[in-house]
């Protein structure tokens, strides 16, 4: 008989469900199986998402308030090296493996009705089921060797996602950017998991933690050596997460489908916090490490915030958002607060993926994603107002709302540490949040309408079914954080100032949302854009001109590196083997017109030249 501990001993098949999924969609390739078309790929997917949430929902009851358990699944032993996969089963890793399977299978019916008549059916659901198994993996994986293999099918993932209508321009030049700049960070994280494990001689995560505390206690190791190792560490979640300067690569990744989209900026980016969470206690013996990772998130949070308040493209607004928000987690995780970024990470998918949902809503029937072409549309679409309305109301610090909470955590701890700079971080990035998505809103809600949203009424069931789930979960969120004991443990605050904190917050979120409901929702003045200096309107419109200097420093470095190694090898290298077949080729032609075919002519030349070699080796005896 099949029990819950059962199915919490075997959770290693969760992420296998998915991965059964994506295998088998081979079968219905366009090159096998023409009848049926591609439509039962993404009904098998969904059959093994729906196993996949039911393992992990009756696994986390099963775990609940128990104590972490570990498996070890041996793969390979070579001499001295022993790669045995670990996994982590605890309320923790199961909890982040539900959160996965539900956000992908809401995903998954929303693309049904998204992609309904896309030629690409059987490929989408194929690989919306390879993230949903990788993501799963990774989030059990208790390995930070194992966890990196992860991280690069994610990679590969994104770079077949972003792809997928291979046939434009953009949409390749997008992947393979994409690509590209998530290797910078992958090779750098490669090389500090290859010097640590000579240092702690384990890549288990919960091992890791221990070694980390021992040598904190009693400071054996070398600051030099931590700080190369910490900064290499952290450079994997910095790509992973969209930060800068490799942020570039979720702008680019918006050239894909919108549904993947969804998963990609709810959850998929946030894969890199996870592992950072994971090693936090590695980095954290490096202050260096921490210093520029904090420094990093920052600089990403407050830029990300304030460039995607001047994008007119909807999806690049949320995917400036995106980067703004990992920002903002990547400075909680790395003062110490890994429940208070947990949390946030949390509450920022579940709105996100409403967001996007939302916006995904407008442009499937609007045929636009520019801002400037849209308005009017709050009387057309009713639904999917309040649900873009109700993300941002999860999504910034505005109570009671989830949010509020994960942003009042970190506001917490930072308050303990006497983080005055970084609460002002916290809080400017609040308020350009708010001010960003509010204006969104305006662009599209309010206004009169214009000639792309004159008749555009709402989408298919399959769409608006998925995005008033999602919206319930948003609005529901404090409720699950209260009933799940997910908010940080009492910090040591006084009341005066849990208030001082919480009306900081607030006045950021209503500050934000009142400023941008004045010029783009009332519309009380024409052309906002106009009362900043161009100059300034520009350099946040063009992401602080980012791309160009990329063009001029990076790019630019390596073409000419690329056109000089070109020279070499066109004119030295095979200039050289050239010169040595021309050289034989004219000799064997000169040597030919010498050569008369005759036998006694060879044994004159032979004779001659055997008598002249032995006169000159003699000549020293006959002189």
């Amino acid at each position: 008989m099949i029990t819950a501990n059962t199915l919490a001993h075997t959770s290693w098949l969760i992420p296998c469900y998915p991965l059964l999924g994506a295998a088998l969609s081979f079968f219905w390739s366009p090159a096998l199986i023409r009848l049926s078309g591609p439509r039962p790929v993404g009904y098998l997917n969904l059959l093994t998402t729906v196993f996949a949430l039911i393992h992990s929902a009756v696994a986390l009851v099963a775990v609940w308030g128990q104590p972490a358990q570990f498996l070890q699944i041996p793969w390979l032993q070579i001499a001295d090296l022993n790669l045995t996969l670990p996994l982590e089963l605890s309320a923790l890793t199961l909890g982040a493996s539900l959160a996965i399977t539900i956000l992908n299978l809401l995903v998954q019916i929303y693309t049904v009705g998204y992609l309904e008549m896309d030629w690409g059916w059987g490929r989408m659901f194929s690989l919306l089921a390879l993230f949903e198994a990788g993501m799963t993996a990774l989030v059990l994986c208790d390995s930070l060797f194992f966890s990196y293999i992860l991280l690069e099918i994610l990679t590969l993932g994104t770079y077949l996602i972003v792809g997928f209508w291979f046939n434009q321009s953009l949409v390749v030049t997008g992947a393979r950017d994409a690509f590209l700049t998530k290797r910078v960070g992958d090779l750098i994280l490669l090389m500090g998991v290859l010097a640590l494990y000579p240092l702690a001689g384990t890549w288990n995560f919960s091992e890791l933690t221990q070694w980390a505390q021992t040598h904190a206690e009693i400071g054996q190791l070398q600051p030099l050596t931590m700080a190369l190792i910490g900064t290499a560490l952290v450079a994997g979640p910095v790509s992973k997460c969209a930060q800068f300067p490799l942020h570039l690569w979720l702008d680019e990744a918006m050239e894909g489908p919108l549904p993947t989209t969804i998963l990609r900026n709810s959850v998929v980016v946030a894969t890199g916090a996870w592992v950072l969470v994971k090693l936090q206690p590695v980095v954290a013996l490096s202050p260096f490490a921490t210093g520029l990772a904090i420094v990093i998130g920052s600089m990403t949070a407050l830029g990300g915030t304030l460039i995607a308040a001047a994008q007119i493209d909807a999806k690049r607004v949320l995917s400036y958002l995106a980067s703004a928000y990992m920002g903002l987690i990547l400075v909680a995780v790395c003062t110490g607060q890994v429940t208070a970024a947990l949390l946030l990470v949390l509450t920022y998918a579940v709105a996100t993926g409403l967001l996007l949902m939302s916006t995904g809503s407008i442009i499937v029937k609007v045929i636009t994603q520019d801002l400037t072409q849209m308005g009017g549309l709050w009387s057309r679409r009713p639904i999917t107002g309040l649900s873009f309305l109700v993300g941002i109301a999860g999504l910034i610090a505005l109570p009671p709302f989830g949010g509020f909470w994960s942003m009042m955590a970190v506001m917490e701890g930072l308050w303990q540490q006497q983080q005055w700079a970084l609460i002002a971080v916290v809080l400017a990035a609040n308020a350009g949040a708010s001010f960003a998505i509010m204006r969104m809103f305006g662009l599209i809600f309010a206004g009169d309408r214009q000639t792309m949203t004159t008749r555009s009424p709402e989408p298919l069931w399959l769409i608006v079914l998925p995005m008033a789930i999602m919206a319930g979960f948003t609005l529901h969120m404090p409720l699950i954080i209260r009933e799940l004991s997910l908010y940080p443990a009492a910090a040591q605050l006084s009341l005066s100032s849990s208030w001082v904190l919480g009306w900081a917050l607030v006045f950021s979120s209503m500050a934000g949302l009142a400023t941008a409901s004045f010029f783009y929702v009332f519309r009380r003045v024409q052309k906002p854009a106009k009362l900043l200096p161009p100059a300034l309107n520009q350099l946040l419109a063009y992401d602080f001109y980012t791309p160009k200097v990329y063009q001029m420093t990076v790019i630019g470095a390596v073409g000419s590196l690329s056109q000089i190694t070109d020279w070499l090898d066109r004119y030295v290298v095979d200039g050289l083997v050239n010169f040595v077949g021309i050289s034989s080729l004219f000799s064997g032609e000169a040597l030919k017109y010498v050569n008369a075919g005759r036998l006694q002519l060879y044994a004159l030349t032979i004779a001659f030249f055997v008598a002249a070699i032995s006169l000159y080796l003699s000549w020293s005896y006959l002189t």
